[in-house]
């Protein structure tokens, strides 16, 4: 057998991803990093307290005082009226993958500082790999704190027309994780401290939260400004909280699918670029 047969035949078994490197080092790298991210989530309760905290303060507090205030007509994918807490909740699940993927960049920065970065990124296996194993990580911690919130807001009596929308959200979950935590890797690539990310706080997190359907629809935007309504229209984060919520009540919302879909390879393409220090943003930081 020649060395081209020999190397088509280890393809076609998937022994080697590419030359010295095999399914087994690959499935050790991405472990390890998930690992990694899963003990750093443990170990920092605070983070998995505020991540709690911030949207039930919404569902809790907000919810009963808008309730009067924010009348909702029948609209997909609910069949009848719904109370007020029951609409925002697909968005404050969002909300809480939206600042988690800001959380998993600000952790980016802070070990791009210390140097933790520098050898993550030096492994001889591919970059793309790599970046995409730590944003799995992130995604993987930011469905469990959607789930620890939903066991919260059950008590309290918000919960779908199945008990099967807990398992069909989980693929909503998973693609809208990985668009917003691939938006925070990219935008990570361009803050160059810790300190500049109360910045990306105010004009990245908020604006694509509250510009959203995530605390009312948009037809009731529409009636106080239909400039502002078209650009919750083209919110990438307004089709990461309809595709939850279609997908919590059992339906699919394609359009907002495909949305999410292309931001997501959109957003983890340019993270890939500006990582690499030949090409991106850290070629022209020194790393």
């Amino acid at each position: 057998m020649t060395m081209l047969e020999q190397g088509l035949d280890k393809s076609s078994r998937g022994e080697e991803l590419q030359p010295g490197f095999t399914w087994r080092h690959y499935g050790i790298c991405a472990s390890g990093i998930i690992w990694r991210e899963a003990l750093r989530f443990i170990h920092q309760r605070e983070r998995f307290v505020s991540a709690l905290v911030r949207p039930l303060v919404w569902l809790f507090i907000f919810a009963a005082g808008f309730r009067s205030v924010l009348g909702l007509s029948i609209i997909p994918p609910y069949r009848t009226y719904i109370h007020y807490q029951d609409y925002i909740t697909p968005g404050l699940m969002a909300m809480i993958q939206l600042f988690n993927g800001m959380q998993s960049s600000l952790s980016m920065i802070y070990d791009r500082e210390m140097g933790n970065m520098r050898t993550l990124l030096v492994s001889p296996l591919p970059r793309w790999f790599l970046l995409t194993s730590k944003l799995v990580a992130g995604t993987l911690v930011s469905i469990m704190q959607v789930y620890a919130y939903l066991l919260v807001a059950w008590f309290w009596n918000v919960v779908p027309d199945s008990l099967w929308g807990y398992v069909t959200v989980l693929p909503a979950l998973l693609i809208s994780g990985f668009m917003l935590g691939a938006l925070g890797m990219f935008i990570s690539s361009a803050i160059k401290q810790l300190e500049n990310f109360a910045g990306v706080m105010n004009f990245v997190i908020f604006p694509m939260f509250f510009a959203s359907s995530a605390l009312y629809p948009l037809w009731k935007v529409r009636m106080g400004s239909p400039w502002l309504a078209d650009y919750c229209a083209i919110n990438p984060f307004t089709h990461a909280v309809e595709l939850i919520r279609f997908a919590l009540y059992q339906q699919v919302n394609w359009v907002s699918l495909a949305v999410v879909a292309g931001c997501t390879a959109v957003f983890l393409a340019g993270a890939i670029i500006a990582y690499d220090p030949s090409r991106g943003m850290l070629s022209r930081k020194g790393g």
